[in-house]
């Protein structure tokens, strides 16, 4: 299987568009149209990794975190990561990462968390902003129904747990062609007057052009008459971190106690009140400490992520618990869901989750 066959459910899952400015998610290293016949997937590449790849021949490493986040200005060996590349570019190991456009789904490395510590009604914490645009055709009447569902199936249309949103005005376009035209209706050099169709949908902006492209496809008039509008609505599809419910609520100690015997993690840092009752949960796999205040405006009673610095534990204000259990343990199960997606769309291709830890922090 080409390389660039096999990642393509990961880019339907999370677009690159959705990563952000600081990331470097993509294909890092070899040739997207190379026949590859198996895959590893990981939270990191490490030299241990691209051994375990290579000892298993896999064509293609599939990672969380990019290997290459900087420019890299020579190849000489003298670090980590110029040595791993090397060694990839040598052993012909494609390298691609999937980091903070998972990160930023409602489907990605968020929800996988949630699912795994029973935290249900999930909704994304900090939605993002900007991403949605409406697009307005015109077309004759008889053929609305076709344009209408091309552009459904393109990636239109979806308003929260809603598909096939639309808004449709009956109305009377005009147009006169030149003599070079081939007109649908009408006839050349003469002013002509259509029943039409207006049909309004609402889109994410990574799905613009796959859209448009349905939706010319479809129409059946030579010069296709549409408009795009920005919107300024919240995307609730997508953002950072998500906050949910507990089944039934339950002391901050005890909740602490199984997502360390859940994640694995040897320790978790808290600060706040480890006897309040825990119904409304926060969480953001990674370091997350950005979305505190979110957490806190959002009225969550725990707040779990990773990588949190010692003042930022005072930004609790007792209103909640903050709870740090570690970068790597709450996103581990990542790979899990990478390897859930390709194995659903691909049932008989071998995707392999890394047996090698790459947890770069152990606990006495």
């Amino acid at each position: 299987m080409k390389i660039q066959e096999l990642i393509h459910p990961l880019e339907e899952l999370a677009p690159g568009y959705l990563q952000e400015a600081y990331d470097n998610s993509g294909l890092l290293v070899g040739d997207l149209k190379r026949n590859i016949e198996k895959a590893i997937i990981t939270l990191d590449v490490t030299e241990k990794v691209l051994e375990e790849a290579n000892d298993k021949k896999a064509g293609l490493i599939i990672a969380h975190h990019p290997l290459i986040f900087k420019g890299i200005k020579g190849l000489t060996g003298k670090n980590a990561v110029e040595r791993m590349v090397e060694t990839a570019i040598k052993n012909d190991i494609a390298i691609y990462a999937i980091h903070t456009n998972l990160d930023n789904v409602d489907t990605g490395v968020n929800a996988i968390l949630c699912k795994k510590l029973g935290i249900k009604d999930t909704r994304i914490l900090d939605p993002k902003k900007d991403l949605l645009r409406k697009l307005v055709v015109f077309c004759p009447v008889d053929d609305a129904t076709k344009v209408r569902e091309a552009m459904f199936d393109a990636g239109a249309g979806h308003i929260g747990d809603y598909d096939s949103c639309s808004y449709n005005i009956t109305g009377e376009g005009s147009f006169r062609g030149s003599s070079n035209t081939n007109p649908y209706v009408g006839e050349k050099e003469k002013l002509h007057f259509e029943k039409e169709i207006r049909i309004e949908t609402i889109y994410p902006v990574y799905h613009e052009n796959k859209i448009i492209r349905a939706m010319i496809d479809a129409h059946p008039y030579e010069e296709v008459a549409y408009d795009i509008y920005p919107l300024g609505n919240e995307f609730g599809k997508t953002g950072a971190g998500m906050i949910g419910f507990l089944k039934e609520p339950e002391p901050a100690e005890s909740f602490l106690n199984k997502v360390k015997d859940i994640t694995k993690t040897g320790c978790i840092r808290y600060s706040g009140d480890i006897n309040r009752m825990v119904t409304k949960v926060a969480v953001c796999g990674g370091a997350g400490s950005f979305l505190i205040g979110k957490a806190k405006q959002a009225e969550a009673d725990i707040f779990l992520t990773g990588d949190i610095k010692y003042h930022d534990f005072f930004e609790s204000e007792e209103k909640m618990v903050i709870a740090d259990i570690g970068h790597y343990e709450s996103e581990q199960f990542t790979k899990e869901l990478i390897h859930s997606v390709l194995i659903q769309k691909f049932p008989t291709f071998a995707v392999l989750i890394s047996e090698t830890n790459t947890n770069a922090v152990n606990y006495l």
